[in-house]
């Protein structure tokens, strides 16, 4: 049944594989200092529903120590095959293809791409990189076969160092606040950028 549930995960209509991946490491903090996060409980469970509605492949979180993968896979079996698959069976739909696991490299062998395209996520600009509109990725997702990873970072965002070994950077995500306010919770910005990418 699971394995059914995950071959219809894919839209039906984009032909590039799509995987998003929440990265707790490599960050910084508020200082710009290099830094580890933790998993929060309603980011496990929000992306992996806002992935669901959107078709998207699989869900990773990333994160390098093992306790904080061990906290993730207990909340998953929870809602898998634990008490909440039969309390909330719905939330047991949107967990199934989330995964976790320790770095981007061992992310591309698991999910079977290892030469797949990282597209990064940031709040501001980034001088220099390969910039990707929401526009043109969209169009790549449904014009290519290209596999691609759409990653968010937490903390105070991705250092620049990994986002210049990414293939593209995502144009950042402009409101209309007074004074350019952007600090949207990472689960409000994946939403986001996956209704411009896929929604209708």
């Amino acid at each position: 049944m699971e394995k059914q549930i995950q071959s219809n995960l894919k839209s039906k209509d984009r032909k590039a594989p799509l995987a998003v991946a929440l990265l707790h490491y490599p960050t910084i903090d508020r200082q710009g200092d290099l830094v580890a996060t933790n998993v929060t409980h309603f980011d496990i469970h929000d992306i992996a529903r806002a992935c669901r509605v959107y078709g998207v492949d699989r869900y990773y979180i990333v994160h390098p120590n093992q306790d904080q993968q061990m906290f993730v896979d207990r909340v998953l079996d929870h809602w898998r095959t634990g008490e909440g698959a039969k309390f909330n069976p719905m939330r047991k739909t949107a967990l199934v293809d989330v995964k976790t696991i320790s770095d981007v490299e061992k992310l591309k062998q698991d999910w079977g791409y290892p030469n797949a395209r990282i597209v990064a996520t940031h709040a501001r600009a980034l001088p220099g990189q390969e910039k990707f509109t929401f526009s043109r990725f969209k169009q790549e997702l449904y014009t290519t076969d290209e596999p691609y990873i759409l990653v968010f970072g937490t903390g105070f965002g991705l250092t620049h160092d990994f986002m210049k070994s990414c293939y593209a950077v995502l144009d950042p995500i402009k409101g209309d606040s007074f004074d350019d306010y952007r600090h949207l919770s990472v689960r409000s910005a994946v939403s986001i950028c996956l209704d411009r990418l896929m929604g209708t």
